[in-house]
């Protein structure tokens, strides 16, 4: 049974930074501070899904007014744990409804939280939300993940996207709905540990009319943080919407 915070109750969040290294490096997570600094000319900035502050803290560290959003009270306990934890301003609720006072120069979503909405209409909700908490002129950056269904054979549901002697990755994919479940498999205690979350994944062409409908208009694609090319081999991207 899922609990008031979700996918990501005190089990997950006591683990979840180790789990996700990778997304705390330098060399990963300081391109992607930079990029939002940029882009928030100043700020404040709003952040769906802040998690245990793993942007959310740098940003805050660079001097911006920082708020979020996050559904897990669990997440947010974990972020309060750390240096400079209280910094960040913090609702509890869903990324898709919840609202807060002011208006924003830069609201955000990444790595690919905008895909734990798992309907169409949550996340048509979700530009909504971001728009109505923007200044005109601010900007709603996403970054999330291009879907590889080229290498999903036909007829088949199950792709492994990470294997490891201790832990395997793999998706459920529904490509009728674009609904999908990420299945995480780890070996604890010589016992397997399975987490299964859902979502949709989602086509940029299809968050740029999201947009539209929330009266924002495309400004820039990008393959990555460092402003690279997106083009037909991008594996992820990061998208900027300006409010009209």
């Amino acid at each position: 049974m899922i609990g008031e915070d979700g996918y990501f109750d005190d089990h997950v969040a006591a683990s979840f930074d180790e789990t996700a290294a990778e997304m705390f490096g330098r060399s990963t997570l300081d391109p992607a501070v930079d990029f939002l600094t940029e882009v928030a000319d100043g700020g404040p900035v709003l952040e769906f899904g802040s998690g245990t502050g793993r942007v959310a803290l740098p940003l805050a560290a660079r001097g911006l007014d920082v708020h979020g959003i996050e559904l897990s009270r669990a997440m947010v306990a974990k972020m309060r744990a750390k240096p400079g934890g209280d910094a960040v301003d913090v609702a509890i609720g869903d990324l898709s409804t919840t609202t807060v006072d002011g208006r924003f120069r830069l609201v955000f979503v990444v790595w690919n939280t905008i895909t734990n909405l798992v309907t169409q209409e949550a996340q048509v909700a979700c530009f909504r939300n971001a728009s109505a908490h923007l200044v005109p002129g601010g900007r709603f950056v996403v970054e999330v993940f291009v879907p590889a269904l080229q290498r999903l054979p036909v007829g088949e549901r199950f792709q492994v996207f990470y294997g490891s002697e201790g832990y395997w990755g793999i998706d459920e994919i529904d490509v009728v709905t674009q609904r999908a479940t990420s299945h995480h498999l780890e070996i604890v205690d010589r016992k397997v540990d399975r987490l299964s979350v859902p979502y949709r994944y989602v086509w940029p062409s299809e968050l740029d009319l999201m947009a539209e409908l929330a009266d924002m208009t495309l400004e820039a694609r990008y393959g990555g943080w460092h402003r690279e090319p997106f083009t037909a081999e991008s594996t992820d991207h990061v998208s900027i919407w300006r409010k009209r």
